[in-house]
């Protein structure tokens, strides 16, 4: 996984900052593997059914970065199989930026932080939207029953690579259930 999520992420730049600051041998022997799309272990599957919420990053026309907070219930995002996940986009504030520059380009990063376990995971991946009349039974699928929003459409994101990040950074933080005890 990390030899695909390295060839996306590890530019020629970002390798020649990583020589400079002492880390490119840890990471060069990433660049000998193929890589091929990351496929989704039971260790990710669990993880991202119990996510309540995520990062995502989607880049405009313009060439800007727009990252947006996604939330919902826990297990709103969805394992569809091993390569693809997806979540129901319910009507928000109606700006449409993540939209409109999936439009234009379909790739997108998600980061998934669980701040009480000090766990982050990161994916790459490329997204086809479903609108409302596409394909109402996947939509369906992606839909939480009970749930207020109205379903716009659904993200369906063809995972292209991913990588567990390292927790030294991550605060805990917890959920009024959770325990303060932690940590």
């Amino acid at each position: 996984m990390l030899h695909t999520f390295a060839k996306i992420a590890f530019t020629p730049v970002v390798k020649l900052v990583q020589e400079k600051y002492g880390s490119r041998d840890k990471y060069a022997g990433f660049d000998v593997e193929a890589a091929e799309p990351a496929v989704l272990g039971q260790r990710e599957v669990e993880y991202i059914e119990t996510r309540d919420s995520f990062y995502q990053a989607t880049v405009s026309a313009t060439g800007w970065p727009y990252v947006q907070h996604r939330g919902g219930p826990e297990g709103f995002l969805k394992v569809l199989d091993d390569r693809t996940i997806g979540f129901a986009d319910y009507r928000g504030n109606r700006q449409y930026v993540s939209v409109g520059n999936l439009m234009e380009n379909s790739r997108i990063a998600l980061i998934m932080v669980d701040y009480a376990e000090r766990r982050r995971l990161k994916i790459f991946g490329r997204v086809n939207l479903l609108h409302e009349t596409d394909n109402r039974e996947l939509l369906a699928q992606l839909s939480e029953p009970g749930y207020p929003a109205k379903v716009e459409r659904a993200f369906i994101i063809h995972v292209q690579a991913l990588s567990w990040n390292c927790s030294q950074h991550i605060t805990p933080r917890f959920k009024n259930d959770q325990s303060t005890m932690k940590g």
